[in-house]
């Protein structure tokens, strides 16, 4: 059984990571452009989510896929009074699902790059799913 979970972890492991590096790669998906920073901070945060941030390849809204639905990451985060942008930079612990914080490693390297403006506007769209 151990070693059926370890081989799930490992093959989403890599799924996870290869999206990222070919979204990385990709110029027109990785730069922010200036019609973007004009953007509602929810706004922003839904394009990184679905194009830079490769956060969709994991999260979706409403439904647990690889990792937690971003629904619960964004209600475990307020009940604990966690701070996901310090998550994000690499800078804290998994509070939501520890257990699978090795899957995340590949994107936190990712999310280490951005900027804080792009950082809070993540945060405020994964935040925007429990209005």
């Amino acid at each position: 059984m151990k070693k059926l979970i370890v081989l799930s972890a490992i093959i989403a492991l890599y799924s996870c990571k290869k999206e990222s590096q070919e979204s990385f790669g990709n110029e027109e998906q990785t730069t922010v452009t200036t019609e973007e920073k004009e953007l509602a901070p929810e706004e922003l945060g839904k394009i990184i989510f679905e194009s830079k941030g490769n956060c969709i390849s994991c999260h979706q809204v409403d439904s647990k896929t690889i990792g937690p639905s971003i629904q619960e990451i964004a209600k475990i985060y307020k009940e604990k009074n966690g701070n996901m942008v310090a998550f994000l930079k690499g800078e804290s612990e998994a509070i939501v699902d520890p257990s699978q914080s090795a899957l995340m490693q590949a994107n936190i390297e990712l999310t280490k790059t951005f900027s804080d403006k792009e950082l809070q506007g993540l945060v405020a769209y994964i935040n925007s799913s429990l209005k």
